[in-house]
């Protein structure tokens, strides 16, 4: 009986071996091109690669990644994946683009784990909640719900997916700021 369960168990996890194997690049060419997807979405029309201009910043116990979008020899904003691990399902994965002169142009969300038909709805195919941060300037829009002073309408009863969103919006626009000033030090 032993036996049989040691040969049982050697096939099985030969099996899971093996389609790991399989499905590993795959499954990492799919979240490379959604990435790319979403830098072309929340950027102003650029004619280089972005994805060859990454670079990783560590921030709060996680990474945020920063591409540069160029056309000609002129910067025209930067995409920067960011994070927060505040959402009611936890961690939220997010691409914001900006200008360069901060102003956000776009956000696309890459990924979560929110309830849907509640905080599902920091999707853009969900809800036209991310439309109200194109072409907001943090500078001068508090990048917080509305309930804690801020200036972002909250998702109606989903108010932690919501200032989870903006926490990540908030961690790249400070990623940015701190990147322009060091530039201009």
């Amino acid at each position: 009986m032993i036996l049989t369960l040691l040969v049982i168990t050697l096939i099985a996890s030969a099996a899971v071996g093996l389609v790991y194997q399989v499905t590993a690049g795959p499954i990492a060419q799919a979240k490379q091109e959604k990435v790319t997807t979403a830098i072309a979405a929340v950027l102003p029309a650029f004619d280089n690669q972005p994805g060859e201009t990454r670079t990783e910043y560590p921030v709060d116990g996680g990474t945020l990644t920063l591409y540069t979008a160029t056309q000609g020899a002129d910067t025209v904003g930067y995409a920067i994946e960011t994070f927060t691990m505040k959402g009611f399902g936890g961690e939220i994965r997010l691409m914001v683009g900006f200008l360069k002169d901060g102003t956000i142009h776009s956000v696309e969300t890459l990924s979560h784990n929110e309830t849907p038909g509640l905080g599902n709805k920091i999707e853009r195919s969900k809800s036209d909640f991310s439309v109200q941060f194109e072409g907001k300037n943090p500078a001068d829009f508090k990048l917080s719900v509305r309930k804690d002073g801020g200036d972002v309408d909250a998702i109606t009863a989903s108010t932690i997916s919501s200032r989870a969103y903006t926490d990540a919006v908030n961690r790249a626009y400070t990623l940015l700021q701190s990147l322009n000033s060091q530039n201009h030090e």
